[in-house]
């Protein structure tokens, strides 16, 4: 009897610690699924932080709207005559001095733009456009269009050229071999609105000069081989379009984002490094699309991207973005196309985000992932939504245990965590949300991608090459 007693009391310590370590391993192994590893419910879900007021929208930079024209309206212009009666002609001398030298320093001329630059009309040169100079009320060079001409040479030079076009309005001039310095006296062309030098061969830093031509509404800088910092001023020019995509810049994008006025925003495929900047909520007024794929930015998204209800595009792709997906993304209710893939998100994707009513084409691929709700799933079975290679229990095309198992064994943050939860606009109730699950059971069934009318996008054409 005396010797059954250690026995039994060494049993039941036995029993305890093994007790212990069951219940221990089964709250790690909970808490593990929490990241999403485990099919939803099978541990207690996680306590939900509240739905955070958010402050009013920023306020956007000031702009004049609509935008003073660029001569007084009262002015009574001669009606634009044809090319081959123009009339008196603005700075004729001039002109055509400028272009007999940029003609002999052409050595490559595919499309015979030169051989018509011949006689004292330049009216009738190719690539030449003219029109009525308000001041002047005569006939003038008003456009310059050498799109896709391909000229090669040794010197040209396009500042040297341009500065000698008192009257030009818009310069088109992509895919050629264009060179030099563009000089700050740009800013003397009082009626220069449209400037594309993309696909030349302009080295260097960004052309601040640039800046100084304050009327541009069309600023096509691509496929150079710009490089370091753009510079801040930059996004306080009053333009429409701004195009630095495939260049080389490669640090961090200036606070000052959000400062533009821009339409259509492309800064795809340089070297941007750190994080896209919390002003960008100030183009909420005027940003539609907006492209930063295939750069290095880091850190977590701003949720003042939430603010930009007038987006249609939004693409990150392609960096080294971390974080959850704000809830303030349900409120982007004009979006179209999103592309958050190649990353390292994690989280649960927002059913706020699933429930926009234009989501076309929406990739989250190649992230981290790990839950979705009903209505992310109809997105999914409509292939609206591509949520491949993340780590959602249940869903095909997933990475695998091992690859999730390490991402989450590293500790994640990211600061403002609380800002995640705020929501600047008004979503749908929890009421109708469970509606609208229950509707699903049921059998509801949303357009496929298929069915659906694809949108037209500006941004994405300028991430080809011109030349093609």
């Amino acid at each position: 009897m005396h010797k059954t007693l250690p026995l039994f009391f060494l049993c039941s310590h036995m029993m305890t610690n093994m007790l212990l370590s069951l219940v221990s391993a089964l709250f790690i192994l909970c808490s593990f699924f929490s990241h999403g590893h485990a099919q939803p419910g099978k541990c207690p879900p996680a306590r939900r932080c509240p739905l955070i007021s958010p402050p009013p929208p920023p306020n956007p930079f000031p702009r004049i709207r609509p935008r003073p024209p660029l001569y007084p309206p009262s002015l009574n212009l001669m009606p634009r005559r044809p090319p081959n009666n123009p009339g008196p002609l603005s700075n004729r001398a001039r002109i055509l001095f400028i272009t007999q030298e940029l003609k002999r320093n052409i050595t490559y001329d595919p499309q015979n733009y030169t051989r018509t630059w011949v006689g004292n009309n330049y009216c009738l040169f190719k690539g030449f456009y003219c029109d009525t100079v308000p001041d002047l009320n005569i006939t003038g060079l008003a456009g310059i269009v050498f799109n896709g001409a391909r000229f090669g040479g040794r010197f040209l030079n396009f500042y040297r050229f341009i500065r000698n076009l008192p009257d030009i309005a818009i310069f088109h001039a992509n895919s050629n071999n264009f060179t030099g310095v563009i000089n700050r006296n740009i800013n003397q062309l009082r009626y220069l609105y449209e400037l594309d030098l993309s696909n030349n061969k302009f080295p260097g830093g960004f052309p601040s000069s640039v800046i100084g031509a304050t009327n541009l509404t069309f600023v096509d800088l691509r496929f150079n081989t710009y490089a370091g910092a753009v510079p801040a001023p930059l996004f306080n020019i009053d333009t429409d379009v701004l195009f630095i995509n495939n260049n080389g810049f490669n640090q961090t994008i200036p606070t000052t984002l959000g400062n533009t006025p821009a339409l259509f925003l492309t800064l795809a495929n340089n070297k941007f490094t750190g994080t896209i900047p919390r002003s960008i909520g100030r183009a909420w007024n005027t940003l539609l699309e907006a492209l930063f794929l295939n750069n290095r930015l880091t850190g977590c998204l701003p949720f003042e991207i939430g603010y930009l209800t007038k987006a249609t595009v939004l693409d990150v792709g392609g960096n080294i973005l971390t974080g959850p997906i704000p809830q303030s993304f349900g409120c982007l209710a004009k979006l179209e196309l999103l592309n958050l893939a190649h990353n390292e998100f994690y989280g649960t994707i927002p059913e706020s985000l699933c429930r926009l009513p234009n989501a076309y084409n929406f990739s989250l691929s190649y992230n981290y992932f790990s839950q979705v709700g009903p209505a992310c799933r109809r997105l999914i079975r409509a292939r609206r939504l591509d949520v491949r290679r993340n780590c959602i229990i249940g869903l095909p095309q997933q990475k695998s245990a091992a690859e999730c198992s390490r991402f989450f064994s590293r500790p994640r943050s990211c600061p403002r965590e609380s800002t995640f939860n705020v929501v600047p606009c008004r979503l749908r109730t929890a009421s109708s949300a469970f509606e609208e699950e229950e509707e699903d059971e049921d059998g509801l069934i949303i357009p496929t991608i298929d069915e659906m009318t694809p949108p037209s996008p500006k941004t994405y054409s300028a991430l080809v090459n011109p030349h093609h």
